[in-house]
């Protein structure tokens, strides 16, 4: 089996709206920014925020967990860095 190549913001994207339900969602890639660090070599680096009522009733651990799950394909590698806003829609609205 090969190993995954890192992914794009698209490729994130997708990923996580055939996975979740999402009401906004935004994927920036920020490995721009980290050009010269050494993890910039073993993958790439994301901000996402991710508006989903897939959260209500979650804590901050658990929604980062049901990200990480949705993109464990890239996990280790391919993704180096993944900075997460996750909101219920109760919250985005506050």
């Amino acid at each position: 089996m090969s190993e995954p190549t890192a992914p794009d913001a698209a490729q994130l994207d997708a990923r996580l709206r055939e996975s979740l339900p999402v009401i906004e969602l935004a994927v920036r890639d920020d490995s721009h920014l980290h050009a010269g660090h050494a993890g910039a070599r073993e993958g790439r680096h994301f901000h996402v925020r991710l508006i989903s009522p897939a959260f209500a009733g979650l804590g901050r651990v658990a929604r980062h967990r049901l990200v990480y799950d949705r993109l464990s394909q890239w996990m280790p590698r391919g993704i180096h860095a993944l900075a997460l806003e996750t909101l219920t829609p109760e919250e985005a609205a506050r």
